[in-house]
């Protein structure tokens, strides 16, 4: 899998129902859990008593939990349920048979001066198998090592050529995708609408949000 230094390693196995018996979790989850899930480790502990890394101002320490799967694949509410029980940035390994996938989910501080996290945008590798998923630790913080896992799990959706920080990087790749979702909604609308002056109003907010688009993909 992915090669870490053995001080980090940590080697626990996590009983699955630990997760799902919370009360607050649905019917469905639980369901999903029992289906999608065959077993939870708890593989790595990357942090500055593990590793040589200064501690960070908002990352602790980053747990590397590894889910086996009795299919390839996962609803993502299962990896924000973990992400919302354990205090921790996690980086997810997906397995399923000999291939394997990397998740990790931005995680922002939650308002209101607490200390908890909570998980937002959610990035992932392609599959592929479980001896060439590669991921470094690059930085000298743990905020850094955090940083570095997104952006090479995330690859070239976070590409920034503004130079900004991984947030602003974040917030820009949510703004493109939901303007790619409402210009496909739109050129829908086009294609069936019968009315001319409704069709040029129409192509005229498609003109505009497709401007913006180019603008963000141009790193404007």
């Amino acid at each position: 899998m992915i090669d870490l230094p053995k001080s980090t390693v940590f080697n626990r196995r996590i009983p699955k129902q630990k997760f799902y018996e919370n009360l607050s979790v649905t019917a469905e989850l639980k369901r999903i859990f029992v289906e999608q899930i065959n077993v939870i480790y708890w593989r790595n502990k990357i942090s500055p008593t593990t590793v040589n890394i200064a501690a960070g101002e908002t990352v602790a320490e980053i747990e590397v939990i590894e889910i086996r799967l009795n299919q390839p694949g996962l609803d993502k509410r299962v990896l924000q349920l973990i992400d919302r029980e354990i205090p921790y940035h996690i980086l997810f390994l997906l397995v399923f048979e000999e291939q394997a996938q990397a998740w990790i989910g931005y995680k922002e501080q939650s308002q209101g001066g607490t200390a908890a996290f909570k998980p937002g945008t959610y990035y992932n590798t392609e599959w592929q198998p479980v001896n060439e998923i590669s991921l470094r630790i690059d930085g000298l913080s743990m905020d850094a090592v955090y940083e570095g896992f997104i952006r090479q799990i995330a690859g070239e959706r976070l590409e920034d050529k503004t130079g900004g920080g991984l947030k602003d990087a974040v917030a820009r790749d949510k703004r493109r995708q939901k303007l790619q979702k409402e210009i496909a909604v739109l050129e829908n609308k086009v294609r069936r609408e019968k009315q001319f002056n409704i069709q040029v109003a129409l192509n005229g907010e498609l003109k505009r949000l497709k401007k913006e688009l180019e603008e963000i993909l141009n790193g404007h």
